[in-house]
Protein backbone atom coordinates (compact mmCIF):
# COMPACT_ATOMS: atom_id res chain seq x y z
CA UNK A 1 0.00 0.00 0.00
CA UNK A 2 1.46 3.23 -1.08
CA UNK A 3 2.46 5.31 2.01
CA UNK A 4 -0.23 7.79 1.04
CA UNK A 5 -2.82 5.64 1.31
CA UNK A 6 -1.75 3.53 4.47
CA UNK A 7 -1.55 7.36 6.03
CA UNK A 8 -5.26 7.92 5.04
CA UNK A 9 -6.37 4.26 6.30
CA UNK A 10 -4.98 4.44 9.84
CA UNK A 11 -6.53 8.24 10.30
CA UNK A 12 -9.98 7.25 9.14
CA UNK A 13 -9.93 4.38 11.34
CA UNK A 14 -9.44 7.19 14.54
CA UNK A 15 -11.24 9.47 13.27
CA UNK A 16 -14.36 10.56 15.41
CA UNK A 17 -12.37 9.08 18.77
CA UNK A 18 -11.02 10.67 21.39
CA UNK A 19 -7.45 9.39 19.75
CA UNK A 20 -7.87 11.40 16.58
CA UNK A 21 -5.74 13.64 17.33
CA UNK A 22 -2.98 12.10 18.74
CA UNK A 23 -3.53 9.19 15.70
CA UNK A 24 -2.97 11.81 13.15
CA UNK A 25 0.83 13.15 15.03
CA UNK A 26 1.74 10.21 15.04
CA UNK A 27 0.88 8.66 11.96
CA UNK A 28 3.35 11.69 10.67
CA UNK A 29 5.79 10.32 13.20
CA UNK A 30 5.79 7.06 10.58
CA UNK A 31 5.99 8.43 8.14
CA UNK A 32 8.55 10.24 8.68
CA UNK A 33 10.74 7.78 10.19
CA UNK A 34 10.41 5.61 6.65
CA UNK A 35 11.34 8.41 4.68
CA UNK A 36 14.57 9.14 6.61
CA UNK A 37 15.43 5.62 7.76
CA UNK A 38 15.75 6.86 11.79
CA UNK A 39 13.88 7.78 14.48
CA UNK A 40 10.98 9.86 16.35
CA UNK A 41 10.30 10.36 19.97
CA UNK A 42 6.62 11.19 20.73
CA UNK A 43 5.21 13.90 23.65
CA UNK A 44 3.78 11.52 26.61
CA UNK A 45 0.95 9.11 25.71
CA UNK A 46 -1.81 7.95 27.57
CA UNK A 47 -2.17 4.02 27.61
CA UNK A 48 -4.72 4.69 24.91
CA UNK A 49 -2.45 6.59 22.91
CA UNK A 50 0.18 3.82 23.28
CA UNK A 51 -2.35 1.30 22.06
CA UNK A 52 -2.72 3.89 18.93
CA UNK A 53 1.10 3.86 18.17
CA UNK A 54 1.47 0.02 18.70
CA UNK A 55 -1.41 -0.47 15.84
CA UNK A 56 0.28 2.17 13.77
CA UNK A 57 3.62 0.35 14.12
CA UNK A 58 2.16 -2.74 13.27
CA UNK A 59 1.33 -1.10 9.93
CA UNK A 60 4.45 -0.21 8.83
CA UNK A 61 6.88 -2.80 8.35
CA UNK A 62 10.56 -2.48 9.24
CA UNK A 63 9.55 0.01 11.74
CA UNK A 64 9.70 -0.89 15.31
CA UNK A 65 8.30 1.16 18.99
CA UNK A 66 10.16 1.78 22.40
CA UNK A 67 7.78 3.34 25.05
CA UNK A 68 9.58 4.81 28.57
CA UNK A 69 7.85 6.79 31.15
CA UNK A 70 10.99 7.56 33.04
CA UNK A 71 10.91 4.55 35.75
CA UNK A 72 9.31 1.13 35.72
CA UNK A 73 5.38 1.05 35.58
CA UNK A 74 4.96 4.54 34.45
CA UNK A 75 1.58 5.19 33.23
CA UNK A 76 2.26 7.84 30.76
CA UNK A 77 5.07 7.06 28.33
CA UNK A 78 6.85 8.73 25.56
CA UNK A 79 7.05 6.26 22.53
CA UNK A 80 10.16 6.20 20.20
CA UNK A 81 9.35 5.06 16.51
CA UNK A 82 12.38 3.77 14.42
CA UNK A 83 13.57 2.36 11.51
CA UNK A 84 14.85 -1.41 13.00
CA UNK A 85 18.25 -0.59 10.29
CA UNK A 86 19.07 2.31 12.58
CA UNK A 87 22.29 1.35 14.45
CA UNK A 88 22.08 4.47 17.25
CA UNK A 89 20.40 4.44 20.67
CA UNK A 90 19.31 7.24 20.93
CA UNK A 91 17.79 8.44 24.43
CA UNK A 92 13.76 9.19 25.79
CA UNK A 93 15.11 12.57 27.17
CA UNK A 94 12.99 12.51 30.37
CA UNK A 95 13.70 14.59 33.59
CA UNK A 96 12.04 14.30 36.81
CA UNK A 97 11.58 17.46 39.00
CA UNK A 98 10.67 17.39 42.87
CA UNK A 99 7.92 20.34 43.93
CA UNK A 100 7.87 20.64 47.80
CA UNK A 101 5.39 22.82 50.12
CA UNK A 102 4.36 23.11 53.52
CA UNK A 103 1.89 20.66 54.01
CA UNK A 104 0.73 21.76 57.43
CA UNK A 105 -1.55 24.91 55.88
CA UNK A 106 -2.88 22.82 52.62
CA UNK A 107 -3.72 19.56 51.39
CA UNK A 108 -2.91 19.46 47.62
CA UNK A 109 -3.32 16.52 45.28
CA UNK A 110 -2.99 15.42 41.81
CA UNK A 111 -5.29 17.80 40.37
CA UNK A 112 -3.93 20.61 42.35
CA UNK A 113 -0.53 20.43 40.51
CA UNK A 114 -1.66 19.36 37.00
CA UNK A 115 -3.92 22.50 37.48
CA UNK A 116 -0.90 24.59 37.96
CA UNK A 117 1.78 22.91 35.43
CA UNK A 118 -1.51 23.43 32.89
CA UNK A 119 -2.01 27.18 34.22
CA UNK A 120 1.96 27.96 33.22
CA UNK A 121 0.80 27.11 29.41
CA UNK A 122 2.50 23.94 29.38
CA UNK A 123 0.67 21.08 27.21
CA UNK A 124 -0.11 17.88 28.84
CA UNK A 125 1.77 15.97 26.25
CA UNK A 126 4.95 17.26 27.91
CA UNK A 127 4.13 16.02 30.53
CA UNK A 128 4.49 12.29 32.25
CA UNK A 129 3.17 10.83 35.49
CA UNK A 130 2.65 13.17 38.57
CA UNK A 131 3.72 10.77 41.61
CA UNK A 132 2.12 12.52 44.92
CA UNK A 133 3.94 11.35 48.36
CA UNK A 134 3.07 13.95 51.15
CA UNK A 135 3.67 17.31 51.03
CA UNK A 136 5.57 17.15 47.55
CA UNK A 137 5.28 15.62 43.99
CA UNK A 138 7.81 14.10 41.25
CA UNK A 139 6.66 15.86 37.95
CA UNK A 140 8.18 13.77 35.25
CA UNK A 141 8.65 16.16 32.30
CA UNK A 142 10.13 16.50 28.31
CA UNK A 143 13.75 16.77 29.19
CA UNK A 144 13.71 20.66 27.86
CA UNK A 145 10.70 21.81 30.33
CA UNK A 146 13.32 21.11 33.37
CA UNK A 147 14.89 24.70 33.74
CA UNK A 148 11.43 26.01 33.22
CA UNK A 149 9.74 24.34 35.92
CA UNK A 150 12.59 25.25 38.23
CA UNK A 151 12.72 28.67 37.58
CA UNK A 152 8.36 28.90 37.26
CA UNK A 153 6.75 26.34 39.11
CA UNK A 154 6.26 28.69 42.24
CA UNK A 155 2.90 28.59 43.52
CA UNK A 156 -0.06 25.30 43.61
CA UNK A 157 -2.81 26.80 44.44
CA UNK A 158 -2.32 29.04 47.67
CA UNK A 159 0.96 27.34 48.65
CA UNK A 160 4.33 28.43 47.91
CA UNK A 161 6.40 25.92 46.28
CA UNK A 162 9.75 24.59 45.93
CA UNK A 163 10.98 22.74 42.75
CA UNK A 164 14.17 21.14 42.17
CA UNK A 165 15.46 18.35 39.77
CA UNK A 166 15.71 14.99 40.70
CA UNK A 167 17.05 11.31 39.61
CA UNK A 168 15.33 9.59 37.55
CA UNK A 169 16.74 6.35 39.43
CA UNK A 170 15.45 7.77 42.82
CA UNK A 171 11.88 6.58 41.43
CA UNK A 172 10.56 3.65 43.33
CA UNK A 173 9.04 0.82 40.90
CA UNK A 174 5.30 1.29 40.77
CA UNK A 175 3.58 -1.60 42.83
CA UNK A 176 -0.08 -1.89 42.40
CA UNK A 177 -1.93 -3.81 44.70
CA UNK A 178 -5.03 -5.39 43.00
CA UNK A 179 -7.63 -7.80 43.78
CA UNK A 180 -9.82 -10.75 42.07
CA UNK A 181 -13.54 -10.50 42.02
CA UNK A 182 -15.53 -13.00 41.43
CA UNK A 183 -19.09 -12.24 40.18
CA UNK A 184 -22.75 -12.61 38.29
CA UNK A 185 -23.72 -10.33 35.92
CA UNK A 186 -27.03 -10.21 34.20
CA UNK A 187 -25.29 -8.98 31.08
CA UNK A 188 -21.83 -8.12 29.67
CA UNK A 189 -23.07 -4.34 29.50
CA UNK A 190 -20.53 -2.14 30.73
CA UNK A 191 -22.71 -0.59 33.42
CA UNK A 192 -23.29 -3.97 34.95
CA UNK A 193 -19.15 -4.61 35.08
CA UNK A 194 -18.66 -1.49 35.98
CA UNK A 195 -21.34 -1.96 39.69
CA UNK A 196 -19.58 -5.55 39.88
CA UNK A 197 -16.06 -4.24 39.78
CA UNK A 198 -16.80 -0.81 41.77
CA UNK A 199 -19.02 -2.92 43.97
CA UNK A 200 -22.05 0.20 43.18
CA UNK A 201 -25.31 -0.39 41.49
CA UNK A 202 -25.99 -0.26 38.08
CA UNK A 203 -27.86 2.90 38.70
CA UNK A 204 -24.89 4.47 39.93
CA UNK A 205 -22.94 3.44 37.13
CA UNK A 206 -24.81 4.54 34.41
CA UNK A 207 -24.94 8.00 36.46
CA UNK A 208 -20.75 7.82 36.24
CA UNK A 209 -21.00 6.69 32.37
CA UNK A 210 -23.57 10.32 31.80
CA UNK A 211 -20.80 12.39 33.83
CA UNK A 212 -18.14 10.91 31.26
CA UNK A 213 -16.51 8.96 34.64
CA UNK A 214 -16.20 5.92 33.11
CA UNK A 215 -13.55 4.85 30.24
CA UNK A 216 -13.47 1.48 28.80
CA UNK A 217 -10.32 0.36 26.99
CA UNK A 218 -9.28 4.24 27.69
CA UNK A 219 -12.00 5.51 25.59
CA UNK A 220 -14.98 7.66 26.79
CA UNK A 221 -18.43 5.17 27.56
CA UNK A 222 -20.98 6.49 24.92
CA UNK A 223 -23.49 4.91 26.38
CA UNK A 224 -24.34 2.37 29.33
CA UNK A 225 -25.30 -0.84 27.00
CA UNK A 226 -21.68 -1.14 25.37
CA UNK A 227 -20.62 -4.94 25.58
CA UNK A 228 -17.46 -5.94 27.09
CA UNK A 229 -15.02 -8.64 26.29
CA UNK A 230 -12.60 -10.60 28.05
CA UNK A 231 -9.21 -8.56 28.51
CA UNK A 232 -11.41 -5.33 28.36
CA UNK A 233 -10.58 -2.85 30.64
CA UNK A 234 -12.84 -0.05 32.64
CA UNK A 235 -10.80 3.15 34.61
CA UNK A 236 -12.79 5.45 36.71
CA UNK A 237 -9.90 8.22 38.06
CA UNK A 238 -9.59 7.89 42.05
CA UNK A 239 -11.37 4.74 41.49
CA UNK A 240 -8.87 2.10 40.02
CA UNK A 241 -8.89 0.02 36.70
CA UNK A 242 -10.66 -3.13 36.48
CA UNK A 243 -9.30 -5.75 33.96
CA UNK A 244 -11.99 -8.29 32.64
CA UNK A 245 -9.82 -11.27 32.86
CA UNK A 246 -12.33 -14.02 32.30
CA UNK A 247 -16.15 -14.22 30.89
CA UNK A 248 -17.71 -17.87 32.44
CA UNK A 249 -20.28 -19.65 31.23
CA UNK A 250 -24.08 -18.96 32.61
CA UNK A 251 -25.31 -19.86 36.03
CA UNK A 252 -28.58 -21.59 36.52
CA UNK A 253 -30.62 -18.23 37.15
CA UNK A 254 -29.36 -17.52 33.80
CA UNK A 255 -26.68 -15.09 34.56
CA UNK A 256 -22.70 -14.98 33.10
CA UNK A 257 -19.80 -15.89 35.55
CA UNK A 258 -17.16 -13.12 35.58
CA UNK A 259 -13.44 -12.85 36.77
CA UNK A 260 -12.08 -9.47 37.03
CA UNK A 261 -9.02 -7.84 38.75
CA UNK A 262 -9.74 -4.54 40.10
CA UNK A 263 -6.19 -2.40 40.43
CA UNK A 264 -5.77 -0.08 43.34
Amino acid sequence: MAGSEQRDKLIRFYKGTEGAETAVKLVDMAERVKRNQRFQLSGFLDPYGQEIAETIVANYPGIRVDFSGGYPGAERQRAMFMDESFGGNPGFDIVVLKATWNGQFEHLGHRDVLGALMGLGIQRDCLGDIIMSGASALILAESGMGTFLMDNLTMIGRSGVTCVEDELSNIAPKEERCKEIQATVASLRVDSIAAAGYGSSRSRAASDIAADKLKLNWQPVKNASQSVKEGDILSMRGRGRIEVVEVRGKTKKGRIGVLLKKYI
